[in-house]
């Protein structure tokens, strides 16, 4: 049985702070000729917890429909959360930067260990965000995914960061994903051993609930 959300906040900030940055940059050893994706995420997009970064849910998609990837996410990033730059050289720059034909914007998670004290600050950065990267890649494909979650239990926060990321996403008419939050739920076996992140196992099966959303929506 995992810990509570509350148990587990401390040490999801411990390694949220300590943790690094991963960057598929664009060199030229991408196909010209195939998709552009990038991905604006946190660590479950990152792929922290999996044994390989070839492992992780973006990768696996991208592999599998032959996109080139782009994935600058960050452990413990939110929309507000563990941020220090708004503007010119945070990811929603570097994503517009790569121009690529689709974007997924997959955060929010790490934006509930900052609920208390920053909510209203949260709500208008989803929404600059959103809207920013839609302005700025106006014929991008923007898939927003509901933000993912960690343990069975859940702080009110979780669903209405939910709520405010779907409008976002409703109002520049990007598509979304639902239920993502619910996705490893009841399932500690696709953990990693930090107990945090899904492991190889879960980032399968995260990879299995995507492509099928996706499938859904003729991506």
């Amino acid at each position: 049985m995992r810990l509570s959300a509350l148990t587990l906040l401390p040490l999801g900030l411990l390694i949220a702070l300590t943790a690094c940055t991963a960057v598929n940059p664009a060199d030229p050893s991408r196909d010209p000729n195939a998709t552009r994706v990038a991905f604006y995420g946190d660590s479950y997009t990152l792929g922290t917890g999996a044994s390989d970064p070839a492992n992780r849910w973006s990768t696996i998609i991208c592999e599998d429909r032959g996109w080139s990837e782009f994935n600058p996410s960050v452990n413990g990033l939110g929309f507000v959360n563990n941020r220090a730059t708004f503007g010119d050289g945070d990811l929603p720059s570097m994503i517009i930067d790569d121009n690529p034909d689709v974007v997924f914007i997959a955060m929010g998670l790490n934006d509930n260990f900052s609920f208390a004290s920053a909510a209203d600050k949260i709500k208008d950065q989803i929404t600059t965000d959103v809207d920013r990267i839609a302005e700025g890649l106006p014929d991008a494909h923007i898939i927003v995914v509901e933000p993912f979650w960690y343990t069975d239990e859940r702080p009110e926060s979780v669903e209405t960061i939910i709520t405010w990321v779907r409008d976002a996403a409703a109002a520049v008419n990007a598509d979304y994903i639902p239920g993502a939050s619910h996705w490893i739920e009841g399932h500690p076996e696709w953990m990693a051993a930090d107990g945090l992140h899904p492991n190889d196992e879960g980032y399968a099966e995260m990879a299995k609930r995507m492509d099928a959303e996706l499938t859904h929506l003729n991506r």
